[in-house]
Parts: C-alpha cells; structure tokens; sequence
C-alpha cells in the first residue's frame, strides 16, 4: 500500500452508503483522483468542512494496487472556493467547470496544465471577472489542452489566414476553415454576405456552422491572454455567445454527447 500526498482541487463528492463520501479531486502529477472518505458523513467527521466542491486542498491518501478507489486518510482546507457557490448560477456554473476535468483530465497522468486552468479560473471568479466570459474562457482552454481544438491562427485546409468573411465550423469538425475553403459545409449568405460580426448561423446540408470574425478575435485572444487581461478589455457580447456555440459543438462532437452538467444548467437557467 503507497502513501501520496498532494496539493488538489475537489471536483465532486457524493455519498457513498450511510457513512462514507466518495471525492474526485484533481492533482499536479498524478491527474484525476478517486477515493473513498470513510465516516465523512458523520457528524463529526474529520473531513467535516473540508470536503467542499472546487476547495483547494492538501489530501493524503492510501493507494492498493488493484483498487479503483484509493482510500483518503486526511484533507487539509487551502482555499475555500469563494463567492462563486453562493448563488444558484455559480453554484451551477462551478458544477460545469468541475465536469470539463472530469471527463478530459485523465488518471495516473500528470496534469499540471488542467490544474492552473481550473485554479486561475477560479481566482478571477473570486476577483469578480464576469461568469460567461469565464466559462468561456475555461471550455476553450480546455478543449485546446485536449488536443482536440486548436487556436484558430489559419485555415488548416488552405493555410490562408482567416479574414472579415469569418469562418466555417464543420458538423462533424473539430477545426475552424476559412469562408471559401468551408462553403460547401455552409448554407445560408456567401462569404461576402456574413451577418453582423460575432453571428453564428447554422446551414448547410452537412449542418456546418458560421463564424463570425469577432468570434475568430476572442478565440486568439483566449490563447494569447489571461483571463484577468481578458476581462480588462471586454469581448462583444455577441463574440462570447459565439464561442460558447463553438466549443458545444466541437465537445459534443468529440465525446458524442453533451455534458449533464451543461444541460442541467441550460435547462435551470432557462426557467428561472
């Protein structure tokens, strides 16, 4: 049995029988974590108050090799994850970040690229950087440290650069192509006829998306800033809208479904 200690952030925890909690938490160098919390739903429970969704810990935890679950024997509060689970939007907001790691950082591989994302992220919630720009901010990034989506500098197909015409996000795509080298995905105006900049719109036979060049703008900014600088010098509104459309399309078409948590969120949202 090996003992492991490390700094982590708790991505879920849910109970397990009557006593116990299970805790996915999210480290540097081993990546994503399960374990079992034995007695955390006692009342008084060593683990009472630690176990808070996207707190920042120090864990120790016991592995057996052969186990699924590693067995933690103590966590210790870093950071508390601020104002951003006080309200129903935050609350629902942190779940959405939280699922991202969930489902892309892997086990037993280092993640120290995931781990700054999802930390920083965080901090510029709790400085008050603005929800939407945040969320958008963080899928991108994560999207982009999976592989899956890169930053859109040129056209892949033509090695144009991408101009005032916009782009064409394919259906089945996981990259941006240029207005001409994209219209046989996209119905709709031609490249000279694009709505407003920042507009998305969905045609073509295929069902291709799109883009407009304000869209194209925040996804290099995301690459190129941080989130705090991001915020100094607000997006359109319409260009956050439009990144969000992106990178819902391209993570469905990678995990060949949508994120519970984003539905869950969509639908909350929606009726309130």
């Amino acid at each position: 049995m090996q003992t492991h200690s490390a700094e982590a952030l708790l991505l879920a925890v849910t109970d397990l029988q009557e006593k116990d909690r299970i805790v996915t938490f999210l480290t540097r160098e081993r990546g994503k974590v399960r374990g079992v919390a034995r007695g955390a739903r006692r009342k008084y429970s060593r683990f009472s108050g630690q176990l808070q969704p996207l707190a920042k810990v120090e864990v120790t935890w016991f592995e057996k090799e052969g186990r699924e679950l590693v067995r933690i024997s103590g966590v210790e509060l870093v950071r508390l994850p601020g104002p951003l689970l006080d309200d129903l939007e935050g609350i629902l907001l942190g779940s959405y970040l939280a699922e991202h790691l969930i489902e892309f950082a892997q086990e037993n591989e280092p993640a120290e690229l995931y781990f700054r994302l999802l930390d920083s992220t965080l901090a510029a919630l709790t400085a008050g950087v603005d929800r939407e720009l945040a969320a958008r901010y963080f899928e991108a990034w994560v999207l982009r440290l999976a592989g899956i989506f890169p930053a859109p500098r040129e056209c892949p197909s033509c090695g144009r650069p991408f101009g005032p015409a916009g782009a064409v996000l394919p259906a089945a795509g996981d990259g941006l192509l240029c207005a001409d080298c994209g219209a046989g995905w996209r119905g709709g105006p031609g490249p000279d006829e694009l709505a407003e900049p920042g507009a998305l719109s969905a045609g073509g036979a295929p069902g291709g998306t799109t883009v407009g060049p304000e869209v194209i703008e925040l996804l290099t900014r995301i690459g190129r800033e941080s989130l705090p600088e991001l915020a100094e010098r607000p997006p359109a509104p319409g260009a956050v809208a439009g990144v969000e459309t992106v990178t819902a399309q391209v993570r469905r078409g990678f995990l060949q479904r949508e994120l519970r948590s984003h539905r869950v969120m969509q639908r909350t949202l929606q009726a309130t």
